[in-house]
């Protein structure tokens, strides 16, 4: 039975990014702000606030980035109901052209583009399986459609083949080198069998800072708390390394990271070229849903973020696995199935990021190969921390077992599971543990005192009676009264708990995050002498590497993974079936010290298995 486990959610800060536009797909997917919305306000409510205005502006900001053009139809009609102020230009040669509102889309392209066009406007969904190219009539320019389906309208994106600004770096690549030279960079990672996440990382960080040519690639790791850690990069010579940086929740903020699930590429060319205004005759009874779009020209806050770390153009990838998937189906999918997955079945695991100190497009072929590529990494990714798992299951097997004949040799003694070779601190990453049984205390390694012990679990009787296990990494964010007290005698602040019954309690305890107890943080963090000093939603105003003790790791430990919380599930059937071979009847009334510690509601309190 899978677990379920707290977990600290970090509050919006000082800086939201720019949240992930729409990749190069086709997409049937209606993109419903409301939704958004409702992310948002979710969170703290001063907070939430400036997330969901941040999404509004998405919505009413109608700016596009300027190497490409955007119309909006009616869903009924396909008519033109707005348009971006460089269409006419673009996709009439006229730019002095009284408007295009009301004109059929179709109208404008020449044949046969123009009828696939229609029968892609025409079909019941959207379809993401084909991409239209189009020509205009008046000046034979090629560009590729991109259809979007919001609850209000259809948003098309229009990009050159060869973009003005960009005709250079469009010519570089023909259709198929990208892919080529994708397949090569991914036979590379497909062969590596070093078991290592860490060297996946660094092969495709260094293959697409090759094959995008940008000047630097960073592969940034997320935590189940939202921090992110550069885990690898590849740069061009003489640029300051940001490897091993780490970031916090508030940079890429959860509205920002649905966006990236739902549309996995977004490219910005020139954070300081001029954007182009979205154009209506006024009498659109809504506004314009650019969360869809390509083209969508970054927020403020994101183009102050981009200044600040000294960087022009950016190409971002999603990092994408699936979550709770049986690993053997899922790595016999191809490629494009995956991108069809049920979106509930997705999980964000990290970005790759191009950075460019100059402007830089990425061609329509080359994104492609990109994101075939990032793909390919995500499987690898998947099925190295499938592979994971199943080793600990293995070795939870093995100490199960063992731990099971213990038992029904000295079965009197709850004390030999904790004292012997192995103990159920063999069954997971833990810095110590306690079996509380009846009046009786064993301890092992790193754990509180026995009047400690009856505390900590008093306080999980009174709150989780009728949970059989539950964990957390900060006893100080479950509400424990506390724990700022144990953390201080006994350096603990993560716990893990195993009921068998009201007077049989086993506990693992572990320390603060001692792995890392100095944190390299990019530019000022949440501290009175290191915040940023901005006003309301803003970047951090530095990306120095900053060294500092964090204070917030002094109340966290590693938190506990799920394949843990398992074995200590499988733990406590296992001891509440020998309780019962042996005939030991559960008592409802705990014998334990009578005394109840008052204090706010865990955030563990809702973690009850049936």
């Amino acid at each position: 039975m899978r677990n379920q486990r707290s977990s600290s959610t970090s509050g919006y800060g000082s800086c939201v990014a720019s949240p992930a536009a729409a990749g190069h797909h086709i997409t049937d997917r209606v993109i419903d702000l409301g939704l958004y919305l409702e992310m948002a306000l979710s969170y703290h409510s001063a907070t939430g606030e400036k997330v969901s205005d941040y999404l509004q502006e998405i919505q009413g900001g109608r700016l596009i980035q300027s190497y490409g053009c955007l119309l909006a139809l009616d869903e009924a009609t396909s008519k033109v109901i707005a348009y971006s102020s460089n269409a006419l230009e673009m996709l009439t040669s006229d730019a002095s052209h009284p408007g295009i509102t009301g004109t059929h889309v179709c109208s404008l392209f020449a044949e046969p583009g123009a009828s696939e066009l229609e029968k892609a406007l025409g079909a019941a969904k959207v379809s993401p399986l084909n991409l239209i190219m189009l020509q205009t009539k008046t000046s034979n320019k090629a560009f590729y459609a991109f259809l979007h389906s919001t609850t209000s309208c259809v948003l098309i994106d229009f990009e050159p083949v060869v973009p003005e600004e960009f005709p250079t770096m469009a010519s570089t690549y023909t259709d198929i080198q990208p892919f080529s030279l994708a397949l090569k960079a991914s036979s590379k990672l497909k062969s590596l069998h070093c078991g290592s996440i860490k060297e996946l990382c660094n092969i495709v960080a260094q293959q697409l800072l090759e094959l995008t040519g940008y000047d630097r690639v960073m592969v940034n790791k997320f935590h189940e708390d939202g921090r992110g850690d550069i885990i690898a990069e590849a740069t061009s010579p003489g640029l300051e390394p940001y490897l091993g940086m780490h970031y916090p929740a508030t940079d890429i903020p959860e509205a920002s990271r649905f966006l990236f699930v739902m549309n996995r590429v977004r490219m910005v060319c020139d954070s300081h070229a001029k954007f182009v205004q979205i154009v209506a005759d006024g009498k659109t009874p809504f506004e314009i849903n650019l969360c869809s779009s390509l083209l969508r020209a970054p927020h403020s806050c994101h183009l102050q973020y981009m200044k600040n770390m000294k960087t022009t153009a950016s190409l971002t990838m999603a990092v994408i696995i699936m979550d709770n998937t049986n690993d053997e189906a899922y790595s016999e999918v191809e490629l494009k199935e995956l991108t069809k997955k049920n979106q509930d079945n997705k999980k964000l695991w990290g970005l790759i990021i191009c950075h460019n100190e100059t402007p830089r497009y990425a061609p329509f072929s080359l994104r492609c190969a990109c994101e075939f590529l990032v793909q390919m990494f995500a499987v690898l990714v998947h099925k190295e921390l499938n592979s994971e798992k199943h080793r600990h299951e293995n070795r939870t097997l093995k100490v199960l077992s063992a731990l099971s004949g213990v038992l029904l040799r000295e079965a009197s003694s709850p004390g030999s599971i904790i004292n012997g070779n192995p103990n159920i601190m063999s069954l997971v990453k833990c810095d110590g543990a306690a079996i509380l049984h009846g009046d009786k205390v064993w301890r092992r390694h790193v754990a509180p005192t026995n009047v400690e012990i009856r505390m900590i679990v008093n306080w999980l009787l009174d709150i989780h009676r009728d949970s059989g296990v539950m964990s957390t990494d900060s006893l100080y964010d479950a509400g424990y009264p506390r724990a700022l007290v144990l953390d201080h005698h006994a350096v603990i602040c993560g716990l893990a708990a195993a009921i068998v019954n009201s007077n049989y309690i086993v506990l693992w305890f572990r320390s603060h995050n001692t792995a890392t107890p100095t944190a390299t943080w990019g530019g000022a963090k949440h501290g009175p002498s290191e915040e940023d000093k901005t006003n309301g939603m803003g970047p951090r105003s530095s990306f120095k590497p900053l060294l500092f003790i964090e204070v917030e790791k002094m109340t966290k430990s590693l938190p506990w993974k799920d394949y843990e919380m398992e074995g200590i599930q499988s733990l406590r059937l296992v001891l509440k079936e020998t309780q019962s071979i042996l005939g030991t009847k559960e008592e409802e009334k705990p014998r334990i010290s009578s005394f109840t510690l008052a204090g706010p509601e865990s955030s563990l309190s809702n973690n009850k298995l049936g």
